[in-house]
């Protein structure tokens, strides 16, 4: 029999705007260019890091800007999303002492004009990529669509590397499609940028000699090699390099950052830490202290001026997992959290932010299952794809959607500066001028349109495959690397086995089955799909809502829904018993599924501003709701059990 040591909700402290004001002077003294001193700056959720950064840059640009200045030299800034550069390029008025970038920008803008040295970094890799298509098809059965596919790549992949005998020049888009033999793509900037920075001592000098300061926002998220790269130049110009981290490991969120960043930071670093949380309420605030409280000691206190609107609102609704209709009872959630909250937009869908557990159930009901569950089976797919920037998807959601939607609404010109904005090589001068179409220029443009809106329209289920085949054989939109095995009808000779086992790890199946699996399902999911990764539904998760705040938040889990196997509320909540991999993990230190569960809850639960409510569905409700009651985290009048 287990015997529970009972645990108390905690009480939260109350601070006031002054709170951090030490933690903005530390850094202060850290941006000294004469003496550059690194740090790691804690900053939890709702703590205003945003404020202090921007307070940090133009304390810097009063003492130090007009000889900076002077000097050529610049701060950088590196934040996660291009929102995050835009709000502080505004706070700090634009100023070109500063620059702000995503961290594909920064990197892009240090390595472009390494051209030959990028070429030689290209012509290295390949090999082993090729090397690694090559033993899947000697493992995998011949005359398969598979097979073909493999082919087509390997055909793909030896051409690049012909044509890459030759000096070449490179280009790359942060924000857009990079296609073509000359586009590097996302993971080979950061690669490339994070092996010159090891490997040529030249051009981590002129990084430094460039950026005395380099201030690093969401740290805990940002590409695991690139920052091991960044430690070293650090190690190699301390006293003329300084390196800023801001960030929370208990918000990391993606897989590929530093999972110990933080632990055993060289002694010349400060370490100052936010204590205030500006945005919440205490209820939220201490819901979030005592689920942290099992990974690490730090507390937040509350601000003075939130505290006096009241402690906030926090439900825990309970209900089987067998629920048959669970939107039904989310729906009666919000009815009820209007009435106990007294704030009645609580009724209304669009006003409330519901936050999935995994992206699967945000799919499920959002109405693009298929597409979604095909691409996420391979682990190499699956950042881009949340993110809504796997090439081998925008063609649809940022190509062909806004073209058809355009041409349905009969706006000549918005189709035309689409089509221009996209490249389409029916638009190129070099095409134009062929001399068959002296006379009809624009006439192939107009028949590649018609028959791709004939094809969506008269026919409701049809594929993406189709709608690819009918944008390759008119060319229409230039198409990604990823797509080219799939741009011709494949014929396959042996249909017994379509899918082969791979020596990738964690892949349920190849990047490449994937692809091919998803091009099989249907076109019209991709509107909900690009209305979700844009973040204009209802329905959202934890990597969706990054740094993001909202009035009333739903947060829904559910294991069996979501179908996934790196979290799992259950185990957290202790319903169901640690695997023997669990175990092991633990005993070797290791991060397990509850490590990232537990850090999802904290995110989701913080991004309240008012009042929040959680919906756990469980095969045993009444064990769950008897274990967050022993573990401190409700007290029993704010669950309900259905």
């Amino acid at each position: 029999m287990r015997v529970w040591e009972l645990k108390m909700v905690s009480a939260v402290e109350i601070g006031d705007n002054n709170t951090d004001s030490e933690v903005d002077e530390v850094i202060k003294n850290c941006l000294v260019p004469k003496a550059p001193q690194s740090f790691f700056l804690y900053a939890g959720a709702g703590s205003g890091k945003t404020y202090s950064l921007v307070k940090a840059l133009e304390g810097f640009n009063f003492s130090y800007g007009e000889r900076q200045r002077r000097l050529g030299k610049n701060v950088a800034v590196i934040t996660y999303t291009n929102a995050a550069c835009d709000e502080i390029i505004e706070r700090v008025k634009g100023d070109s002492l500063f620059h702000i970038s995503t961290i594909h920008s920064f990197c892009w803008r240090q390595i472009k004009s390494f051209n030959d040295d990028i070429r030689k970094w290209v012509q290295a890799e390949l090999p082993s990529e090729i090397e690694l298509l090559e033993i899947q098809e000697a493992k995998g059965r011949a005359g398969t669509k598979a097979s073909i596919t493999r082919q087509r790549s390997i055909a793909n992949k030896r051409e690049r590397l012909d044509w890459l005998s030759c000096r070449r020049e490179f280009t790359y888009s942060p924000n857009g499609d990079n296609i073509g033999k000359a586009s590097l793509s996302h993971a080979e900037v950061l690669q490339i940028c994070s092996y010159f920075l090891l490997k040529k001592p030249s051009f981590g000098q002129m990084v430094v000699s460039k950026y005395p300061f380099l201030l690093i926002d969401e740290s805990q998220d940002t590409n695991k090699q690139l920052v091991e790269a960044f430690f070293e130049l650090e190690k190699k110009h301390q006293g003329r390099f300084g390196l800023g981290l801001i960030g929370d490991m208990m918000q990391r969120i993606y897989g590929d950052g530093k999972s110990d960043l933080g632990k055993d930071l060289p002694d010349h670093w400060c370490t100052p830490v936010k204590k205030l949380n500006r945005r919440s309420p205490s209820r939220i605030i201490a819901l979030a202290n005592d689920i942290r409280s099992e990974t690490d000691e730090q507390k937040q206190c509350v601000l003075q001026d939130k505290q006096d609107k009241g402690e906030g609102f926090v439900r825990l609704y309970i209900a089987s997992t067998n629920l048959e209709n669970k939107p039904a009872f989310e729906s009666e959630i919000r009815e009820e959290m209007a009435v106990h909250t007294g704030d009645e937009l609580w009724r209304d869908q669009k006003e409330v932010k519901h936050l999935m557990l995994e992206h699967m159930m945000a799919a499920s009901r959002m109405g693009f299952p298929e597409m979604y569950s095909t691409l996420r089976s391979s682990k190499r797919l699956t950042t881009g794809l949340n993110s809504g920037d796997l090439p081998a998807v925008r063609l649809f959601s940022e190509y062909v959607l806004p073209l058809y939607h355009l041409e349905k609404a009969g706006k000549k010109h918005g189709v035309m500066n689409h089509l221009r904005r996209s490249k389409s090589p029916l638009l190129h001068p070099d095409f134009l001028k062929t001399p068959s179409l002296v006379d009809a220029p624009l006439l192939p443009l107009k028949e590649a349109i018609t028959s791709l809106v004939a094809l969506i329209d008269e026919k409701p289920d049809v594929s993406f495959q189709e709608v690819l085949l009918c944008v390759s054989a008119s060319n229409l939109f230039s198409l990604p690397q990823s797509l080219f095995p799939f741009a011709e009808n494949i014929e396959a000779i042996d249909e017994a086995d379509e899918t082969d086992e791979t020596d990738e790890t964690d892949e349920k199946v190849s990047s490449l089955d994937a692809i091919r699996n998803f091009l099989q399902t249907p076109y019209n999911q991709i509107e909900s799909y690009r209305d979700y990764v844009a973040g204009e539904g209802a329905f959202d998760t934890h990597q969706g809502v990054k740094g993001r705040e909202f009035k009333r938040v739903l947060v829904v889990m559910d294991d069996e829904e979501a179908g996934g196997f790196l979290f799992s509320y259950e185990k957290l909540f202790e319903v169901k018993s640690p695997t023997k991999n669990d175990i092991d993990k633990l005993a070797k230190g290791e991060e397990t599924g509850v490590d990232r569960t537990r850090r999802l809850f904290y995110v989701t639960c913080t991004r309240a501003e008012d009042s929040l409510a959680l919906v756990a569905y469980s095969n045993n409700p009444e064990l769950l709701k008897q274990n967050v009651i022993n573990k401190g985290w409700f007290n029993e009048g704010e669950i309900v059990v259905r």
